[in-house]
């Protein structure tokens, strides 16, 4: 699906009704938020997957025991305070009083501790700590405690952690292998999920929790009280970019989560409607290959692609023609983040004809390529589109598999060949913030059939992400992740396309937005 396909019936905008089913909106209300998130909402478990949606819902229900505030540093979430042992081995994080499940039962440590457990295998930061982890413990109520094999440097950095955080659960709950979805979404954060409003494709619904407990200090990004001023908000999935700005100009919703590119002019010429970019750090845009399977289980052919990938092409397809809002990145490390050391013009020359040269030197066979691509996502879609011209431009054998955004999030975890409903490509974007190190970011990192979708094995590169967790200082980390970025992209573990903006845009009558790479749902109001 290309850009400018998502555009067509815009120029009918003025001329459109209702956008949303059902009656004409009715006056603002208080109590109500209306929504357009950036993507269907296909997953519900933000520990089974890294969707940035499942993600986004997951900051409504679930809460954490510690929090990134804006300038990421930790702080108190769920927790009260934490004391560590003399030899840095033992922590104990004690619970604030009061704290309780959406389904109204008790919020224990032996809660906080299976979750800790399950999300440290599959996370990229939290397998780091599950490594040195000897055990978990409740020994009270209110009490977890972490056993360590040795110190934790960034213990406070990884519960804190801003993006796929650690999120806490009933243990009933947690209990479930962390590569299975979990059946219910109970949480202790400021909304409840309403299972009898969600419609995947269609609408998701959440109500305030009544019995949350918001700290007292002032929200900052995913720390502070966070304070649900309305009773219910709803998120209406309208993959139509044209339907979206219809609804949102039209005030039958509320907030449009990332308006297409070249919907901003037209959004900016309404009073009641402002734009914001709230991710002041940006996005990322990536490929993402299968290690797995033929024929990008041979790092010849997946330095013939990288070769060939031609980055301006890539934004401007997604993100049109206004430089001001992306920039290329031939790393990865994102730019503005602290382990950026200049561009890999060596590994990425954007040239067809070294890629060429490379692929017919590298056994490629004929192997079929299969992209799974999203027809309804504006920012990830024609990202596809180019990969797949370029890849029959180098000579490939090349299919594209469209479908929804929910069936490539499912599909991309499938470990089979291509003939048995398998993958080879699938193309994606996150925060640059949350892929800003060597333990958050799964680009890097090489724990293969343990890591993120594609599988890269390479045990240099998780000797280098524990080199850069322990290293006696900052000189010593930067000389890690500078090393550990270099050796991915040699690797091709991940291949970056670009960096860019997004702005958000709301009807003026909302207020509180926060800064941060998610649209955090606590201190929104009307007015």
């Amino acid at each position: 699906m290309k850009r400018r396909d998502f555009l067509m019936g815009t120029a009918a905008l003025g001329l459109a009704g209702p956008a949303l089913p059902g009656p004409a909106a009715a006056q603002a209300s208080a109590t109500l938020m209306k929504f357009v998130p950036q993507a269907n909402l296909s997953a519900l478990d933000p520990v089974w997957t890294t969707a940035t949606v499942t993600n986004n819902h997951g900051y409504y229900v679930f809460d954490m025991l510690y929090g990134a505030d804006e300038n990421l540093k930790p702080q108190p979430q769920m927790a009260e305070g934490h004391e560590v042992s003399a030899d840095g081995k033992t922590w104990r994080i004690k619970l604030r009083e009061g704290l309780s499940f959406h389904d109204g039962t008790p919020v224990k440590a032996a809660d906080c501790a299976a979750s800790l457990k399950r999300w440290t295998q599959r996370d990229p930061y939290g397998q780091l700590l599950g490594r040195a982890v000897e055990d978990w413990d409740a020994p009270d109520e209110r009490t977890v405690e972490i056993k360590l094999k040795r110190p934790f440097p960034m213990m406070l950095d990884c519960l804190a952690k801003s993006d796929q955080p650690p999120v806490i659960m009933p243990e009933r709950l947690a209990r479930t292998d962390a590569n299975t979805q979990v059946t219910e979404v109970i949480g202790s954060g400021p909304y409840k999920f309403v299972a009898s409003g969600y419609v995947s494709g269609s609408k998701v619904v959440y109500e305030k929790f009544e019995g949350y407990k918001p700290r007292a200090e002032p929200p900052s990004r995913n720390a502070g009280g966070k304070v649900a001023h309305f009773q219910r908000i709803e998120w209406n999935v309208l993959p139509d970019p044209a339907t979206a700005a219809a609804a949102l100009t039209t005030g039958e919703v509320d907030w449009w989560e990332r308006p297409l590119t070249d919907l901003q002019p037209m959004l900016a010429g309404n009073k009641e409607i402002k734009q914001e970019v709230i991710d002041k750090a940006g996005r990322g845009a990536i490929i993402r290959l299968n290690h797995l399977q033929a024929p990008f289980n041979n790092p010849k052919i997946r330095a013939a692609v990288r070769m060939a990938v031609k980055q301006e092409d890539y934004m401007r397809a997604a993100q049109g023609d206004d430089t001001s809002l992306w920039q290329t990145c031939r790393s990865l490390w994102w730019r503005g983040t602290a382990y950026y050391d200049g561009e890999q013009e060596d590994l990425m020359p954007q040239s067809l004809e070294k890629a060429k040269a490379a692929l017919k030197e590298s056994g490629y066979n004929g192997e079929k390529v299969v992209i799974i691509n999203p027809t309804d996502f504006p920012d990830i879609g024609p990202l596809g589109e180019v990969t797949f011209e370029l890849l029959k431009q180098l000579g490939m054998n090349v299919e594209m598999a469209a479908s929804d955004w929910g069936t490539v999030v499912q599909r991309r975890g499938s470990r089979e060949s291509t003939d048995k409903g398998g993958w080879s490509i699938f193309h994606t974007t996150g925060s640059a913030t949350g892929w800003g190190n060597p333990a958050q970011s799964s680009l890097v990192r090489g724990q293969g059939e343990k890591g993120w979708f594609g599988w890269w094995k390479n045990d240099k590169a998780e000797a280098l992400a524990e080199e850069w967790l322990y290293a006696p200082d900052e000189a010593a980390q930067k000389k890690s992740a500078k090393a550990l970025a270099r050796l991915a992209l040699e690797e091709v573990a991940t291949i970056p396309l670009g960096q860019f903006l997004s702005r958000t845009a709301y009807r003026r009558d909302i207020t509180g937005m926060l800064p941060g790479s998610a649209p955090y749902p606590w201190g929104i109001k009307r007015g």
